[in-house]
């Protein structure tokens, strides 16, 4: 445990170590000075590398790896959609366990290396191990534990990662701080699926390499972290404590509890999409399979281009007028109709187009909200605790709706294929999401 003094370790002037607990939630102060500018760099190189390593497995990869499956014979075609769906349900259920668990131990560690950097490391290990277990899976329950375990490993890194956003950055600087690694977080997705592309046929290769440029990254990140150092070991927390470790009280904190059903809202229609945009594009636009990697990959460099530039205005404009509801309730509808518009969808060229608009407005979502999200959390003491409770919006869905949606694709369709009915409940969700921001107070 470290030695470090109360000033040092910025307990609030007028608060002595040996006054202050955990309960009273008075460790660190808010930041009032910006951020150094090597902890903003390696954040989003950081950020990028690793999402290039996430998410490449995630958005094609689990479709690859599934068509590997039906061509060894390990599921049957009809079968793939649910295979995916199972898959990624399972995984997600994993990521949302983890994000809590360890953004509340991040919280409570006394290592004289911080409270975060030992979690951010470790993750991406771990990680990168579960990649190589679902890379040469050869069925379907191997590579389930493979996705799952991959998603632990994640979400003991992110879960510290973002909470280093509440320590490190003031309120002022936020905006232009998430917009940035919104930005890197979606270049991540764009250089994932070509790193898929490249080395479809190479399973270890794709899974595996991208994950170990991430440790590196993360590696440096924790160096140039200015972690901070809790003072006094906490007492142990008993099973109550960590029960609540998943619950923040919404009628204590109605905005937090608002932001959270928008964040999930809109993340269940993205992933309502994202978990079957593979066989949409097969069984729905009609390509052959060979042909959908390409797509994919083209389709998220559209929308990344348009995304970058539209998330770094919406920060900037939000940091400059001191207002973030009317970004994030904007772009959430505007999500939503884009949603819905993919029912219509007949040809790649029309595909292409609806991915730009969907890029515009979710350059807005990712530039604003997570800069809302920090600004409306209970206590910044808790910020890796309250951030995983709230990361829980990102991961419920990914479990829900490529479940829900794997049921509901068979409705009337014996090949999985009822995007209509599909993603209409997606359109409709997320316009709710939408509309739940209006009654945030805490911000403009």
């Amino acid at each position: 445990m470290s030695s470090v003094s109360g000033s040092a370790a910025g307990v609030p002037s007028g608060m002595t170590v040996a006054s202050a607990t955990p309960r009273d939630h008075h460790w660190f102060p808010e930041p009032t000075e910006p951020a150094k500018g090597g902890y903003v760099a390696w954040l989003l190189i950081a950020q990028l590398l690793f999402f290039i390593a996430l998410l490449g497995p995630a958005i094609v990869g689990i479709g690859i790896k599934i068509s590997s499956l039906v061509h060894a014979g390990a599921i049957t075609a009809d079968g793939a959609t649910g295979a995916g769906a199972v898959l990624g349900g399972v995984g997600a259920l994993f990521a949302t366990i983890a994000n809590v668990v360890f953004g509340r131990l991040s919280d409570r560690t006394t290592s004289k290396w911080g409270r975060r950097r030992i979690w951010i490391v470790l993750g991406t290990v771990i990680m990168t191990i579960a990649f190589l277990i679902m890379a040469v899976a050869p069925n379907l329950f191997l590579a389930t534990v493979g996705w799952a375990l991959a998603q632990l490993g994640a979400n003991m890194t992110l879960a510290p990662f973002i909470a280093t956003i509440a320590d490190q950055v003031p309120r002022f600087q936020r905006g232009k701080v998430t917009a940035a690694l919104g930005i890197a977080q979606n270049v991540g997705v764009l250089g994932g699926t070509y790193v898929a592309q490249w080395f479809m046929n190479d399973l270890v290769i794709m899974f595996v390499a991208p994950s170990l440029l991430a440790i590196v990254a993360m590696i440096v990140f924790a160096f140039v972290l200015p972690d901070q150092v809790l003072p006094v070991k906490p007492p142990r927390a008993d099973l109550r404590e960590w029960w609540e470790t998943f619950w923040v009280s919404p009628m204590k904190f109605p905005d937090y509890a608002l932001a959270w059903w928008s964040r999930f809202l809109i993340t269940f229609a993205s992933f309502g999409f994202s978990a079957f945009r593979y066989f949409y594009l097969m069984n729905h636009v009609g390509l052959k399979e060979a042909d959908v990697v390409p797509t994919i990959s083209l389709s998220v460099l559209i929308y990344t281009i348009v995304l970058v530039p539209v998330s770094m205005v919406a920060g900037w404009w939000s940091d400059r007028i001191g207002k973030r509801k009317v970004f994030v309730w904007g772009s959430t509808a505007l999500f939503a109709v884009g949603t819905v518009a993919l029912i219509f969808i007949q040809d790649v060229g029309s595909f292409f187009v609806l991915e730009a608009l969907m890029g515009a407005a979710y350059g807005i979502y990712v530039g604003v909200d997570l800069a809302l999200v920090v600004d409306v959390l209970p206590n910044p003491d808790n910020s890796g605790k309250d951030l995983g409770v709230f990361n829980m919006a990102n991961a419920l869905p990914q479990t829900f709706a490529p479940m829900i949606g794997g049921i509901m694709v068979y409705v009337g369709s014996a090949n999985g294929s009822n995007y209509a009915l599909w993603f209409s409940v997606c359109g409709v969700l997320a316009l709710i999401g939408a509309l739940v921001i209006f009654p945030i107070k805490k911000v403009k």
